[in-house]
């Protein structure tokens, strides 16, 4: 300090941390009532493409990234929806199986047979451009429109509860994780187990429910 000459104290600045005001961690599988409920609310609201990306997107547990790159050939087989399909995940790089249900094949046919194209041509297009398809951005604002529509917070839900939906029925009505890794085209186990939040108190019911 230089005599007769008075320094202002140095402020700390805070930095605000990224995630502050958001809501982190796994987002929810839906259950059951809620996937009826928004596929009620979706037909009501005549929502033809919507409809047919929700289904898919259950179906067949796809990342978003490799959701919205679909292409008709790859759901379409001989003028008729596939009632099985197979792509290469842009993550992993290895191929993926999925099913598509009678529930899903009707509103994916009822989709292409108002969007029209080629078996080149995207599933789910772009608004802005035929060329390319619906951005994963999009996907995510469109979700949360559907969950906010019956009820639910969007904040707690995400693009990966469409991913996690039908492997967590699944797991838990059959508790088979090796299953479940298969269907989201996970190469480790542990990958499975961390995705699907399974812990001591699923081990054990899955145990409870076992009578010898």
């Amino acid at each position: 300090m230089v005599q007769g000459i008075r320094f202002p104290s140095p402020t700390l600045k805070t930095q605000t941390p990224w995630n502050a005001g958001k809501m982190v961690g796994a987002k929810r599988a839906l259950k059951e009532k809620h996937v009826w409920a928004i596929r009620f609310w979706l037909a009501h609201e005549a929502r033809i493409r919507d409809r047919a990306l929700f289904d898919l997107a259950l179906d067949s547990k796809l990342r978003g990234c490799d959701l919205v790159t679909l292409r008709i050939g790859d759901v379409v087989t001989s003028g008729q929806i596939r009632s099985r399909a197979m792509i290469v995940q842009q993550k992993t790089r290895r191929p993926v199986q999925f099913e598509i249900t009678e529930t899903t094949r009707e509103s994916v046919r009822a989709w292409l047979e108002h969007r029209g194209g080629s078996l080149q041509d995207f599933v789910f297009p772009s608004r802005l451009s035929a060329k390319a398809h619906l951005s994963t951005r999009q996907y995510a604002r469109l979700l949360d429109e559907w969950v906010e529509a019956v009820g639910l917070i969007p904040g707690e839900y995400g693009t990966h509860s469409m991913r996690r939906t039908k492997v967590a029925m699944i797991y838990k009505r059959t508790g088979n994780l090796r299953a479940v890794q298969i269907l989201l085209g996970h190469t480790k186990l542990d990958s499975t187990v961390r995705y699907l939040g399974v812990d001591v108190e699923d081990a054990l019911a899955l145990s409870e429910a076992t009578d010898l």
